[in-house]
């Protein structure tokens, strides 16, 4: 599986910690930071860092911002940020819902 489609998936924000389950359509008009069918990042970018953040945080909190811009070293991430890179590499599987 690359995508979801249409059927809704947990996005989780790596700054607040929100959680919601929400189409691709639904979240790109949240203003999650997702990758999806018709989301900011196409589906084959599940998988590969970039930000997941919820309409609410800005990128400078992410494991992306972290290792991109600032250079840091995955032993200098946040325990929030290391939380996240675990959660991306384990995507989309971690982030199928029942039903």
């Amino acid at each position: 599986m690359v995508g979801f489609g249409d059927k809704p998936f947990k996005h989780i924000c790596e700054c607040c910690g929100a959680v919601a389950v929400l189409t691709s359509k639904e979240a790109y008009e949240q203003g999650w930071d997702y990758p999806g069918d018709g989301a900011i990042y196409p589906s084959s970018m599940f998988g590969v860092l970039s930000p997941r953040t919820c309409g609410n945080c800005g990128i400078t909190e992410t494991a992306y911002w972290a290792i991109a811009v600032e250079g840091k070293t995955t032993a200098e991430l946040s325990e929030n940020q290391l939380q996240a890179v675990e959660r991306i590499m384990q995507e989309p599987d971690i982030l199928q819902v029942d039903g």
